[in-house]
Order: structure tokens, then C-alpha cells, then sequence
């Protein structure tokens, strides 16, 4: 194995943890809008992740053709990073309008 392969293989297991992450949180969390903050935040992390390592390891090669593969695979990060974000808010903002009421903790009753 070479060095640009162990560098590559941090980013791509860190994003599966997150994505693991955001599934856990997906499953565990309350409402409509916690579990949709842990998709949003942990998958859009978990995507630049894995679009980074993969454009890393991309490199090994070390040509031209790849170079330019691995740059529109950054492209490609940037849109995530910007996209997934804006289509949270967006869902948020349309649940919101729907009427969709956020979740609140039970009060506790003490005897």
C-alpha cells in the first residue's frame, strides 16, 4: 500500500462513520426536524469526505487525465457543499409552512 492510499483511506472511513452517524441519528431522533438537521449536517460532511479521498486516491497514477478527474471531483465536493445544505433548509422551510410543529421535551411532573 502507498502513502497516497493510506491518505486517501482516512477521508473515505471518516465519511462512512459519519454516514453511520447520520443513519443512527436518522433512526434515534424525535421529529421531523432533528432528524433532518443529523441527514443534513452529517451527510453533507460525509460526502465532501468521501469525494475528497476518492479524488485522492484518484491521484495515484500521477497524470494528467487524473489530475483533471480529480479536480471535477472537487467540482463535484463544492456542489455538494453548497446544494445539500440549501435543499435542507429549503424542506425545513416548506415543513415549516405545512404546519409541520416541532417536537417539545414532556414537561416533568413532580408530586
Amino acid at each position: 500500500m502507498t502513502i497516497l492510499t493510506i491518505l486517501s483511506l482516512i477521508p473515505i472511513l471518516l465519511g462512512l462513520f459519519f454516514f453511520l452517524v447520520g443513519t443512527i441519528g436518522i433512526l434515534r431522533l424525535p421529529d421531523f426536524y432533528t432528524r433532518l438537521h443529523a441527514a443534513g449536517k452529517c451527510d453533507s460532511l460525509a460526502a465532501e469526505l468521501m469525494v475528497c479521498g476518492i479524488a485522492l486516491y484518484n491521484l495515484q497514477p500521477f497524470n494528467l487525465a487524473n489530475l483533471l478527474v480529480s479536480a471535477k471531483l472537487l467540482l463535484i465536493g463544492a456542489f455538494i457543499f453548497v446544494v445539500s445544505p440549501t435543499a435542507t433548509h429549503a424542506i425545513t422551510e416548506a415543513a415549516l409552512v405545512l404546519g409541520v410543529k416541532p417536537w417539545k421535551r414532556p414537561e416533568k411532573r413532580y408530586p
